[in-house]
């Protein structure tokens, strides 16, 4: 197939959901809203592009179904303006499976007749642009030869997804695979040892495989001890296994461990969760489930051991390994190319012992977790000790092993399959990604009664961070753009929480300090630590609040108009380009509602150094007001465009319009915005330093995007918005989301390999002033 370029831009086809096909969403929190940018081109709408997914399906219990429905609703939570997903539910004989609306189709895999008409079916519906297989041998075990049949026969672009791939193949089965492989357009496996085994073992071309890693869920990290509580876990030490019952599992190598183990942490409880698997029930009954049972009373251990004979719901699933302390993964098989429960316990956090099968050797290192050898029980009760008795080492092994899991989410996975497929259906080759619900739960969470805390390890607030005035003054301009977007009466409290939060920062002589701990005292830090910015960005974000003051009450007007009035004394002191700008933004906003001459006087005066400045530095090639690029770049061509406004003087708004123009050509490039690193400054002359990408100087950029769309309706800047947003949402150098849907937070930055993984007070507050801007043209 031709590999056709995705479309980003406004120009891109719009595709409106049809609301009957929306899937239930597993997790409340990860919830999108329809039409991101819909606004732009409402004369192009065109149809989705259609997806058949040929895989079994929930309510069929099978790890690889329950693969397929959490894809499913990943997908259409990012792309249901671009992706049209139906299913076809793979079977044995004559299922009676109550499905969902989204399964439209069955296929028998016990019947060749069957394949056959799925065949002719397929390549007679026009709707289908591409063919999604979950491929599991077991599946396809009754008929071959007319599985591989069935693939030739559909002249639909098709992508399989190898679920195993077994190593050393003798001529029959590695003719078999490369057969399956040649009648697909692109193949999807899970590990890089899998992508490996298929080019050296199989033979088959490297261009042809993505490795595209099994899909976790984001979880909250809710308190450990709390869900002990909940769980009749209080005081235990929690070993957690999951998954169908089968004797595979070799659940029987942590029983033989335990007394060892139990005689030393005698407060140790380990969870068995997960119902027998359906297939082992029809075969041998529950004689795998009985002999554990049988096990446990022999050994004495019955006070030690829960047996939880469920197949749990997502959420409840979640909980558990958010409690467990270590969870154990024993399978006795080689060859079992990657874990559904292994992955789902990492995304949890959770300490990992394992033995060791491909993926575990793959993602586990002596800093994520420990590996036994197969059905080794002494090796096992060694580890679990280890990990018990060093609190420390359990605990940063757990943040580890989320730093490590993270690119797994299954937003990330969503992304990762949308460009695939969108590669490989030349007539529909766009996507257009969906527009997150607002979401405070993270901000509220790090703001307490005094202001908003400063940094967070991982979704947890750092009370010993402190606070700042920087990123009060930031979330009081996204609380007042938030209030006149809902109305929320409970908005004004968190106004006025920063508000006095600023309040409490301004100093006699006209300034701010910046630094505060959680004693509420100032910190040795206003001292060492130049201030201007920080003083710039609480008369921006005063100069917001006044610029509302049709809608907020007439006392917190009044407060700010106060203090942005005092600080003008301290305004003339201040020499950081940034921080006049920010100075000149928020003068502009008080000017609004309170018109003055000494108002545009001031502005014009601060506006004139910025302008010397951009006279001074600016070349060919080089439009600019610096020698560099560093942070928080469009915010001077965004004073000068304000100035320009409040004073009508041409000359601004000409240097606005070069300045950005130039900063735009620079910051965007193929993998869509590239703000400047904040590792190192970008000098005239040089090639951009790479990595250390910010939410806020992307969320800076969205921000000064819409006021040059809305002073020049050029739709090149309103295609630049959109683009820079979805930034946050996976498009960007590594393809992985920054703003975390489940908890509301965003995460602090775009690193060479992964995201940093803290959802600190700077990144979120960011992620919610660009989230409220793009609002209006949803």
């Amino acid at each position: 197939m031709k590999n056709t370029k995705i479309k980003k831009h406004a120009d891109r086809n719009k595709l409106i959901l049809n609301h009957s096909q929306r899937l239930p969403v597993l997790l409340n929190d990860n919830t999108y809203s329809e039409n991101w940018f819909d606004n732009l081109n409402k004369e192009e709408h065109t149809d989705k592009a259609e997806i058949l997914i040929i895989t079994s399906y929930p309510p069929r219990e099978c790890g690889i179904a329950t693969y397929s429905q959490d894809l499913i609703n990943a997908l259409y939570n990012k792309f249901a303006e671009s992706l049209s997903i139906h299913v076809c539910a793979l079977e044995v004989g004559k299922a009676n499976y109550n499905y969902g609306p989204e399964v439209t189709s069955v296929l028998n895999t016990s019947s060749a007749q069957s394949f056959v008409e799925k065949a002719i079916e397929i390549n007679s519906n026009e709707r289908i642009d591409l063919i999604l297989i979950q491929h599991e041998f077991g599946f396809f075990a009754k008929q071959k030869v007319a599985f591989l049949d069935f693939l030739r026969a559909i002249k639909k672009p098709k992508v399989i997804v190898f679920h195993t791939v077994l190593p050393n193949p003798d001529k029959v089965f590695k003719k078999k695979v490369q057969d399956t492989a040649n009648a697909c357009d692109a193949l999807i496996v899970m590990t890089n040892n899998a992508k490996n085994l298929l080019i050296n073992d199989y033979l088959i071309a490297d261009e042809k495989i993505s490795v595209i890693a099994h899909g976790t869920h984001l979880v909250p990290h809710l308190s450990k001890e709390s869900l002990k509580d909940k769980y009749g876990l209080t005081g235990r030490k929690v070993l957690t296994t999951f998954g169908l019952l089968s004797s595979g599992k070799s659940i029987e190598t942590t029983l033989k461990a335990l007394p060892t183990i139990i005689k030393e942490s005698p407060e140790v409880m380990f969870l068995i969760i997960g119902k027998t698997h359906p297939e082992v029930v029809k075969n041998d009954g529950e004689s795998y489930r009985e002999m554990l049972q049988s096990t446990v009373e022999t050994l004495g251990i019955e006070n030690n051991v829960r047996f939880i004979n469920q197949y749990l719901v997502l959420s409840e699933l979640l909980e558990y390994l958010q409690l467990t302390d270590i969870y154990l993964f024993t399978t006795n098989d080689p060859n079992q190319a990657v874990s559904g429960t292994f992955v789902y316990a990492m995304s949890c956090g959770c300490p990992i012992i394992s033995t060791p099968i491909p993926h575990a050797k793959e993602v586990l290192t002596k800093d994520t977790g420990i590996i036994i050898n197969f059905q080794n029980s002494v090796e096992l009760a060694d580890a679990v000790l280890l990990l018990l008795n060093d609190e420390p080492l359990r605990k940063n092994i757990s943040t580890n092993t989320l730093q490590k899991i993270v690119f797994t989410a299954w937003e990330n996975s969503a992304v990762a399959h949308a460009k695939l497929i969108i590669k490989h259906i030349v007539a529909k080759n766009t996507l257009s990604y969906g527009l997150p619900e607002i979401k405070l739960d993270h901000l509220e969470k790090m703001t307490t009664h005094f202001g908003l805390i400063q940094f967070s390890k991982i979704n947890q607030p750092d009370p010993e961070s402190g606070y700042t005035l920087d990123d009060n003054a930031r979330a009081l301009v996204a609380m007042c753009m938030h209030y006149e977007l809902t109305g929320k009466k409970s908005d004004l409290i968190a106004i006025q929480t920063y508000l006095d939060f600023i309040k409490f920062c301004f100093q006699p002589t006209g300034s701010f300090l910046n630094y505060i701990d959680i004693n509420e005292h100032f910190t040795p830090q206003n001292k060492t630590v130049n201030l201007d910015d920080a003083n710039g960005r609480a008369i921006w974000a005063l100069g917001f609040l006044i610029s509302k003051k049709t809608i907020l009450p007439d006392e917190k007007i009044a407060t700010a108009k106060s203090l942005v009035q005092k600080s003008l004394v301290h305004i003339e002191k201040i020499h950081s380009s940034r921080a006049l700008a920010f100075i000149i933004k928020g003068l502009c906003f008080y000017h609004k509602e309170y018109t003055s001459k000494e108002n545009v006087q001031l502005i014009e005066r601060l506006a004139d150094r910025i302008m010397h400045m951009y006279e001074h530095e600016s070349t060919k090639g080089w439009e600019w007001f610096e020698s560099y690029l560093t942070y928080a770049n469009s915010i001077l061509s965004e004073a000068m465009l304000c100035a320009y406004i409040a004073t009508g003087n041409l000359r601004f708004k000409i240097i606005a319009r070069e300045s950005f123009d130039f900063l735009l050509s620079v910051t965007f490039n193929e993998h869509g915005i590239e703000v400047i690193s904040n590792k190192k400054q970008f000098k005239r002359g040089e090639k951009a330093p790479k990595y250390g990408e910010q939410p806020i100087d992307v969320a800076y950029s969205i921000m000064t995007l819409n006021e040059f769309y809305q002073e020049f309706k050029n739709k090149a800047y309103l295609e630049k918005l959109s683009i820079a947003f979805n930034w946050f949402l996976g498009e960007n150098r590594l393809n992985q989301i920054l703003y975390n849907p489940c908890t509301g937070g965003c995460y602090d930055g775009l690193e060479e390999n992964n995201v940093n993984l803290n959802q600190g007070a700077e990144s979120t507050v960011s992620y919610l002033m660009a989230r409220l801007t793009v609002e209006q043209y949803k």
